[in-house]
């Protein structure tokens, strides 16, 4: 079995995953697939004030797949609405697999991304306007002077009594102004 990829509508990946395991279930061809992956992260952002967390793509539009890939499977898998086609390979040929290497390196982003847990979906700046909404700081605003993403938290510059104070924080405890 090599590993393949699909291009699917972005943002249709999670339905187009469903059509293909129903197709795999009704044609019983669960010999010849043995995978089906959506690369996918964990991503909270802060709104009033409370922490929400999602997955989202970060391949969106394509959907791996480890399969042997014998010609009625591919009509099978192009025939899943939603599917676009696969990644790879002249027109009316089969797909190309890729490599392992490559599948090693998404799988282990995926790894490495479970590891880490959630990751905040919009990035923070240094010199970027925040505003503080938990801890002793609450209602406070400043400026981020250090991003320290390994740890997960800031340094802020917050004015208290009139002076500029650096304030540790971590992402949970600030918003975007």
């Amino acid at each position: 079995m090599n590993w393949y990829v699909i291009r699917a509508i972005s943002g249709q990946e999670k339905k187009v995953k469903q059509y293909l395991d129903s197709e795999i279930q009704r044609l019983k061809m669960e010999r010849a697939i043995s995978q089906i992956l959506i690369p996918t992260e964990k991503v909270f952002e802060m709104r009033n004030g409370k922490k929400k967390v999602r997955e989202r793509s970060f391949l969106p539009g394509y959907i791996l797949i480890e399969a042997d890939l014998q010609p009625e499977v591919l009509q099978a898998i192009k025939d899943v609405p939603g599917v676009i086609g696969f990644l790879g390979g002249e027109k009316g040929q089969a797909p190309e697999p890729i490599r392992k290497s490559e599948v090693n390196k998404i799988l282990g982003k995926v790894d490495e991304v479970n590891e880490q847990g959630e990751m905040p979906e919009t990035p923070f700046y240094v010199g970027e306007p925040v505003k503080v909404m938990d801890g002793p700081f609450n209602g406070f605003s400043g400026v981020i002077d250090e991003v320290m993403a390994d740890k997960k938290k800031l340094k802020v510059i917050v004015k208290i009594f009139g002076r500029n104070t650096p304030v540790e924080l971590n992402y949970l405890q600030v918003e975007k102004e």
